[in-house]
């Protein structure tokens, strides 16, 4: 006769994967001198059914990442009983972001002065928002140009109703992730000077994450590594 274990189980793949990837977090934030409480692991679940958000957060995550307005909407509305901070780390059109608003605590993709415009409501709370910074030189990749930087920055603290964390990236595919995270830590040095409070750096995926860390990423967005594989698009 053969048993199942539960997805929350300490000896469940998911389990084992979280913890791995919570253990690996921790070496590389020691590696770098620093605490590993610094750090925010946002577990990216896209593609993912919200049976999966709801074992992950059995499992203590209260951090959760989408990248679709659509399935980030449905599963935040199921899963809306539980104690969850969603994070936006997609591209956003502008003509959605009131939607998103309506449910994420932080967005991670705000690249152009438009969506800062589109995201200003001055009858709720301040949003938390992170500007994204291209890495590349293909304006589809998302992220603001490196020149166009510190207009956007200012651009935000003028909005009001939107707290600018700090800035986010993607490393490039065919770039070493160290190099393309030093980018990043010398744009935040460069957001800091207009905004001294806006330290946090929102960096490193699951195959990347380390680098990151040793840049000074204080949000990981961080998906297969835990989740495992995706299922098939829909």
């Amino acid at each position: 006769m053969t048993t199942s274990t539960s997805p929350t189980s300490s000896s469940s793949p998911l389990a084992e994967r979280l913890a791995a990837v919570r253990e690996g977090v921790a070496d590389a934030a020691r590696a770098a001198g620093r605490s590993p409480e610094e750090l925010t692991t946002i577990v990216v679940t896209k593609f993912h059914p919200a049976s999966l958000v709801r074992d992950l957060a059995a499992l203590g995550v209260r951090d959760v990442g989408e990248n679709r307005h659509q399935e980030a909407q449905e599963k935040a509305a199921e899963l809306a009983d539980l104690d969850l901070r969603w994070h936006f780390v997609g591209q956003l059109q502008g003509k959605k972001a009131r939607q998103v608003r309506r449910y994420a605590s932080v967005i991670h993709s705000v690249d152009r002065p438009s969506l800062v415009d589109a995201l200003r409501m001055d009858d709720v709370p301040d949003l938390d928002v992170f500007v994204q910074l291209n890495l590349t030189d293909d304006p589809g990749r998302g992220g603001v140009a490196d020149g166009d930087l510190e207009p956007l920055v200012e651009h935000v603290l003028a909005a009001g109703g939107l707290r600018l964390l700090g800035v986010m990236a993607v490393a490039p595919l065919d770039e070493e992730p160290a190099r393309a995270f030093e980018r990043v830590r010398l744009a935040s040095e460069r957001v800091r000077r207009l905004a001294p409070d806006a330290a946090a750096i929102s960096a490193g995926m699951s195959q990347d994450y380390r680098e990151a860390v040793a840049a000074g990423a204080t949000h990981l967005r961080i998906g297969t590594a835990i989740t495992g594989n995706r299922p098939s698009l829909r």
